[in-house]
């Protein structure tokens, strides 16, 4: 049987949690410039929908952080501001740069998640099927941005680059403070 590394399953679940309520963060903030600024009702409704996924995968984790008694990452309450700054400021930039910023964080994740159940052990086996299944949501959220016009050409490379760039930094960080 093998089993999880106790202090990397602390830290799998510090950043999980912080990156599932950074996820929602940033469709706060899309859905406020969406509320506001800009006006696409059918974008406003795949966002609320994606946000639904995560406001579960963030619920899974903070019991998990209250169960295990594992403090959170200090850093939540910049990347509360940032998730907000992030979403509403890529959705004033247009549907391409809103659904890029989703699709941006979900390839992070996607790599962060399949590392993570590639980790976990048969101990930890009711935490490896909901990552599995998180990962899965997550690939999804992915799918929808492109189909909704994500894209990487021209300008838009350089934002896949600073999103993803800030979000494995804040994986990184979340980690371990």
């Amino acid at each position: 049987m093998k089993k999880t590394n106790p202090k990397k399953l602390e830290e799998f679940i510090r950043v999980d949690h912080a990156g599932e309520r950074g996820a929602i963060k940033i469709y706060e903030g899309q859905l406020l410039a969406l509320s506001t600024i800009v006006n696409d009702k059918d974008l406003k409704k795949t966002i609320e929908n994606m946000k639904e996924h995560e406001e579960e995968h963030c619920n899974f984790f903070e019991d998990e952080i209250k169960k295990r008694k594992i403090k959170p990452t200090k850093f939540l309450p910049l990347w509360d501001l940032l998730g907000l700054g992030l979403g509403f400021g890529s959705t004033i930039l247009g549907k391409k740069a809103a659904m890029l910023c989703t699709a941006s964080v979900e390839e992070v994740i996607d790599d962060h998640y399949k590392s993570q159940i590639d980790q976990i052990g048969s101990d930890e086996k009711n935490l490896k099927k909901k990552i599995v299944k998180f990962r899965n949501d997550e690939i999804h959220h992915k799918d929808i941005a492109y189909n909704e016009g994500a894209t990487k050409q021209g300008f838009y490379s350089i934002i896949d680059k600073v999103i993803k760039t800030g979000s494995k930094l804040a994986i990184k960080i979340s980690e371990k403070i």
